[in-house]
């Protein structure tokens, strides 16, 4: 018995998937899905494509957006940028050091409750530092926190 899989399989494969992404949030299956409707627009245009040619344009598909958007959409979507936050918010927070400065580069600091969709920034501090040292955030200087040893807040 030979399995003939019409083009509306796919697309109920595909909606499936694509409605699964909203009670699995991981915004992986979705490419999925998008793949499962590619494949039914493949289907619906070349009716006697096979099986395996059939799963090759889901995978391909599927691949194709998933890359696309880990790799270029969603960098730009997580605002890491400092700019608009009112300097009250963040003056007086807490963190840890997670890299030390060394060799003129900033380090980086890891807040407990993440700020402005980020747990991690990075920071100059003019006493030395160590990682695993908590920090107080003093000031912003661009991009970048000014932050100060705890027990040297004054």
């Amino acid at each position: 018995m030979e399995w003939k899989i019409l083009y509306w399989h796919w697309l109920v494969l595909g909606m499936a998937l694509m409605i699964a992404e909203i009670f699995i949030p991981s915004f992986t299956i979705f490419w999925f899905g998008l793949g499962g409707l590619v494949a039914a627009a493949v289907l619906w245009l070349a009716p006697e494509l096979s099986l395996t040619w059939q799963v090759l344009a889901w995978v391909a598909a599927s691949t194709v957006c998933a890359y696309l958007w880990f790799r270029f959409i969603k960098p730009r979507m997580t605002d890491r940028t400092k700019a608009g936050i009112s300097r009250e918010a963040i003056v007086g927070e807490w963190g840890m050091v997670v890299k030390a400065p060394e060799n003129g580069r900033r380090g980086s600091l890891r807040f407990a409750v993440p700020i402005l969709g980020s747990d991690e920034w990075s920071f100059i501090c003019r006493e030395p530092v160590t990682v695993g040292e908590r920090v107080r955030v003093r000031d912003i200087s661009g991009n970048d926190l000014i932050v100060e040893k705890a027990g040297q807040e004054k």
